[in-house]
């Protein structure tokens, strides 16, 4: 392996470690990453610094935490000013290919990549602000259950096809860049699928690689909810489980969704590693394997992400260079915004400019990390600042002007006792949440982020024709993707899955904002068709 090796990032969209056979699960079959696994440094600690897409992705991409970018949200820009790692490696004489889902938000849909192959699957524009003035139940994407309770096989759905062409795109960038030569210097590509994210529909090929009774359930089951901390009552509202009742059936199918997608996903892994490996390449190429967040797929009875529970905030992560790098586990506690200063080193360069990220190298070779991860999120939900840190066995979540959260992940890896209530570990306590206070002030951000709201939700209302900044790499793909079909994300999605099905309608009424507010407050209870008759896993 030369000074300066490729490199290849294959990521994935709201896939949980918790879900892949390489860190455990003994249902999910993904013969393809066990093989890249096995011949790597996997970070068994691993997490995203926002738990969900626009913000995860740029700050990976520009090694910084979301409040030093002020990205809060999916419908924010990625200022064109601020330098990501595209700019840095193309420093370093890399050329730099994107194919796939990035969510980019804005004018510029390269922010320094010199390629762009895949047309993206969703709307760049400021289509889906999140207001908090609008309340805890407000979803500006529309997404709500119905990617759970729709769950099941198809023969194609829209992720499929879109992820056909990210492997298509990727496997032939791989063979153009071997055209090359080896004079022609290293290259850096990424390879971003929309799989496994919901809906949690797959093809009938993918589906019939499970025996329906193989699939497990959540290990910890639904919370009643007057146990609930406030996030986690905010997401209730946000995710739409006032609107829906979830059955035993619908949560195995669910999952048995999610692992076929898996599956499918880890096919499209094999054809890009088999293309390296034919072109020649492979031993020059330094693998890295992420997502930009995870899914909580049941857990605690809570489905997609935007929450710091270990199956939201936790992600896949793992460096394959055998050559360079000897396969081993990683236990320090990391997170994607440390990739940045990693792969720069690795393409030998060193990042002078301010990153909030510490590179990986250490650890790739068997020494130590700062074993330290921030992660902020500000989205749809909560509506005030909600910041987790972790460091060591220890995870404190903090959502402002509301009680603390402190786990032992050692001893309590399901996130069960709250040890902020108990004195005996106030040190510890205090010490994460002076970590997490420095140089972050909630009011100050709260304030930030409203602003930010009003201002974008008034450009998004000005009359007349809006904006159009959607990325599109061939002629059709403006109508083929998400965009803004009617129905939010996940109705757009079942639209375009072949044979079409009838959405399933809510089985509850709706609620206003008034009384979801008053129901999170805790000043009214929750209507009893939802806490006595909903039948959901782990109520009985």
């Amino acid at each position: 392996m030369t000074d300066k090796p490729n490199i290849l990032m294959i990521m994935a969209d709201q896939l949980a470690p918790q879900a892949l056979s390489f860190y455990g699960n003994t249902v999910c079959k993904t013969p393809h990453l066990d093989r890249l696994a096995a011949a790597s440094v996997v970070f068994d600690n691993a997490y995203c610094n926002h738990p969900v897409c626009v913000p995860s992705r740029a700050s990976m991409m520009s090694g910084r935490l979301t409040p030093a970018i002020e990205v809060w949200d999916n419908a924010c820009a990625l200022a064109s000013g601020q330098p990501t790692l595209a700019h840095h490696l193309r420093h370093l004489g890399y050329h730099t290919v994107l194919s796939g889902k990035m969510h980019f938000i804005g004018p510029d849909q390269l922010h320094g990549f010199e390629e762009r192959t895949v047309t993206d699957v969703y709307p760049s524009g400021f289509d889906w602000v999140a207001d908090w003035e609008a309340g805890p139940a407000f979803v500006p994407s529309a997404t709500g259950l119905n990617g759970v309770v729709d769950a099941g096989p198809a023969a194609r759905t829209l992720q499929e096809d879109f992820d056909e062409e990210v492997a298509h795109a990727a496997v032939q960038t791989i063979y153009d860049l071997a055209r090359r030569g080896k004079d022609a210097g290293p290259w850096f590509q990424i390879a971003s699928f929309t799989s496994p994210h919901t809906p949690f529909v797959a093809g009938r090929k993918y589906w019939d690689r499970y025996d329906p009774d193989e699939i497990d359930l959540p290990k910890v089951g639904t919370l009643p909810f007057d146990d609930l901390d406030h996030a986690s009552r905010a997401l209730f509202f946000a995710h739409g489980r006032h609107r829906h009742r979830v059955t035993e059936d619908d949560l195995r199918r669910a999952r048995h969704g999610y692992y076929a997608m898996i599956s499918f996903l880890d096919d499209k892994v094999g054809e890009i590693l088999a293309a390296l490996k034919a072109s020649g390449q492979a031993d020059n190429t330094v693998v890295l394997f992420c997502a930009d967040h995870g899914e909580m797929l049941g857990e605690r009875g809570m489905w997609f992400k935007q929450s710091f529970y270990e199956w939201s905030a936790r992600v896949p992560l793992m460096v394959s260079a055998p050559q360079r790098y000897a396969p081993r586990r990683v236990q320090d506690c990391v997170s994607l915004v440390d990739l940045l200063p990693t792969l720069v080193g690795i393409g030998g360069g060193e990042v002078s400019l301010p990153c909030d990220g510490e590179s990986l190298e250490p650890a790739l070779t068997g020494g130590a990390t700062r074993d330290l991860v921030i992660s902020d999120y500000y989205g749809i939900g909560p509506c005030v600042p909600y910041r987790m840190v972790r460091q060591g066995q220890f995870k404190l979540i903090y959502t402002h002007n509301h009680p603390d959260l402190l786990f032992n992940l050692k001893a309590d890896p399901d996130e069960l006792q709250n040890l902020a209530v108990d004195p005996t570990h106030d040190e510890t306590l205090q010490r994460l949440k002076s970590i997490l206070l420095d140089g972050w002030d909630p009011d100050e951000i709260d304030q930030q982020i409203r602003t930010s709201q009003a201002e974008r939700l008034f450009l998004k209302t000005t009359p007349g024709t809006p904006e159009d900044w959607d990325f599109v790499a061939r002629i059709g793909d403006e109508t083929r993707y998400v965009r803004r079909g009617s129905g939010g994300v996940d109705g757009t999605k079942a639209n375009r899955r072949l044979p079409k099905v009838e959405p399933i309608a809510a089985h509850f009424p709706e609620l206003s904002q008034e009384d979801v507010a008053a129901i999170i407050a805790g000043r009214v209870t929750l209507p009893s068709y939802l806490s006595e008759d909903r039948q959901d896993v782990g109520n009985s």
